[in-house]
């Protein structure tokens, strides 16, 4: 049985739904839910925190907890895998299927969340994220370039895609054209669409951005001819296979820009000052980009949204240039 649908909880296609995580702000963090012949599948979760609204939308849908078959994180970043160890154990018949350079960590965390806690910090780990519950190993599949899995009746092909993180996949849905991106295909915050649609941004948070994987990726994910892309950050985009390529050569284009900004000071002896200086040059691209785009969002409240990105973008570009 149905119950009232939260406000969290969004219909973005036949059989699929937007769960809005709740992690930094509204509209920041989406896990998707597939519904197909009365089965399911996650695919993202958000942190630990995001458990009460996971469950919540299946029952807003009236889906029993055994109906989940399959929770499916598409990288082991913590706002995106976070939360999916303590979702696979509220629910009894699912399995996690994950990227194999990921499996490990999602079986014993300790490694990942020391290298989160050297980026974030203990304060804001136990804040943000509070805790990452293991997955038991034979609860755990691998998957595989080109391997296909069903929800009900409904197939999703996976796709291994780096450039953002080395434990990237990509999950193809059949039956809307849509891929469920993770991080490949930049971010989207509603905040930055204007009349002439949504804009894009990349991520290159730390410690695997590599630009010119990433190139590759967008470019394979953009050959498959999408009609919609399902963005963890934020919410689906497209609508016709035109728009989605503009909004990747979009993305295409402000990453050859953020490329340029960091071989321009790849050599800049003083790392604080490089990373300022990354920081700096961000903000200049994407204001300056957005402005064309008929954004109406003042300096001063795009520099507040995108704090957070400025910030971790300048890390991972910094980890890139070293390499």
């Amino acid at each position: 049985m149905q119950s009232a649908r939260p406000d969290y909880l969004e219909p973005v296609g036949e059989g699929l739904w937007a769960v809005d995580t709740g992690f930094m702000r509204a509209h920041f963090d989406a896990a998707y839910l597939v519904v197909d012949d009365g089965r399911a599948a996650f695919v993202d979760a958000g942190t630990t925190f995001a458990l009460p609204r996971l469950l919540g939308a299946l029952d807003a849908l009236g889906l029993a907890r055994d109906a989940v078959d399959w929770v499916i994180p598409t990288h082991v970043h913590l706002d995106h895998a976070g939360g999916a160890g303590a979702l696979l154990h509220a629910l009894p018949s699912a399995r996690m299927l994950v990227h194999p350079r990921g499996a490990r960590h999602m079986i014993d965390p300790a490694a990942l969340w020391a290298g989160a806690t050297a980026v974030y910090g203990p304060e804001e780990m136990a804040r943000a994220y509070g805790e990452v519950v293991p997955v038991p190993a034979e609860r755990v599949r691998e998957t595989a370039e080109g391997m296909l899995v069903q929800v009900g009746r409904r197939p999703l092909v996976f796709a291994d895609t780096p450039g953002h993180a080395r434990h990237h996949h990509c999950i193809w849905d059949e039956a809307s054209r849509g891929w469920f991106s993770g991080d490949c295909f930049g971010l989207a915050y509603p905040e930055l669409a204007s009349a002439r649609g949504p804009w894009l941004l990349p991520t290159t948070t730390p410690v695997q951005f590599e630009p010119e994987v990433l190139v590759q990726t967008v470019g394979r994910l953009l050959a498959r001819r999408p009609r919609w892309m399902y963005l963890t950050h934020y919410g689906r985009v497209g609508g016709s296979e035109d728009e989605v390529q503009r909004l990747g050569a979009q993305l295409l284009e402000v990453m050859q820009a953020l490329v340029a900004l960091g071989r321009g000071v790849q050599h800049e002896p003083d790392p604080t000052a490089r990373h300022a200086a990354l920081v700096r040059g961000q903000f200049a691209i994407y204001a300056e980009r957005l402005q064309r785009h008929g954004s109406a969002l003042a300096p001063e409240a795009l520099r507040t949204l995108l704090a957070i990105d400025l910030e971790l973008n300048a890390q991972g570009m910094a980890v890139w240039l070293d390499r």
